[in-house]
């Protein structure tokens, strides 16, 4: 996959780090990861298809675990794909009416779902209201600037009692020299690589995010596996 190639990572890795501006994708391939897939019908099939399988493992996960999907109405899922997610969270939820939220070369491909609406949008323009927003690995692509846009977004289009869903890797404060405790930062190293001011936070610069786009200091998290938490922003 060109996120990934060993060029990329050999030599604009360093170009970037030491000119500043375009990240290592970019430089290699002309335009920003998300904005090159929507000329790229191959790679973005593929990248869908990607993501689907690792969120299938991560929503398994996530269902068994975690309980605050009850009492949601309308749930929406920003950056949710063609679906899938909404359609696992729905199968355990029926109670649920599901918005799948994404850019249009995405939504392009999105299959037809029971119960699914799917919206072409811009998530840094506006978000589809609903009484819980879920947001899976999308704070990580982003600076901390642009989480605030995307978070203030979501906290508009909540309901009075709303609350986003968060599902994200979260760093330990202090780093283990264990082998599991890899992971996050190799995460890391791809969003520096991919994404300008992408990178994995601590449960601390979560917090500060949430307070800085309006939603109350309280932020309530349950673990998942591997090093991924739920991540729950009141409103």
């Amino acid at each position: 996959m060109p996120a990934i190639d060993a060029n990329l990572r050999r030599h604009q890795l360093a170009a970037a780090v030491g000119g500043g501006g375009a990240v290592a994708f970019e430089r290699a391939h002309g335009a920003p990861m998300f904005e090159y897939m929507g000329t790229n019908r191959r790679l973005n099939t593929l990248f869908n298809q990607a993501m689907a399988q690792q969120s299938m493992i991560v929503i398994n996960k996530l269902l068994d675990r975690f309980h605050g999907f009850d009492g949601v109405g309308v749930l929406v899922d920003v950056g949710g794909g063609t679906g899938g997610t909404l359609e696992m969270i729905m199968s355990r939820h029926k109670h649920i009416t599901g918005v799948n939220f994404d850019l249009p070369h995405v939504i392009s491909q999105a299959p037809s779902l029971p119960g699914v609406k799917h919206v072409a949008g811009n998530m840094f323009e506006s978000i589809p209201n609903g009484d819980a927003i879920f947001l899976k690995s999308i704070l990580h692509l982003q600076n901390d600037e642009d989480c605030i846009k995307i978070l203030k977004n979501c906290h508009q289009a909540l309901s009075d009692n709303g609350k986003l869903i968060a599902v994200e890797i979260v760093l330990p404060a202090i780093p283990e020299p264990v082998p599991t405790a890899q992971y996050p930062f190799q995460m890391d190293m791809i969003m520096l690589n991919n994404f300008r001011g992408g990178k994995e936070r601590t449960e601390l610069e979560f917090t500060k995010l949430a307070m800085d786009s309006s939603f109350s200091g309280t932020l309530r998290t349950t673990y998942i596996f591997a090093n991924y938490w739920a991540l729950e922003f009141n409103k």
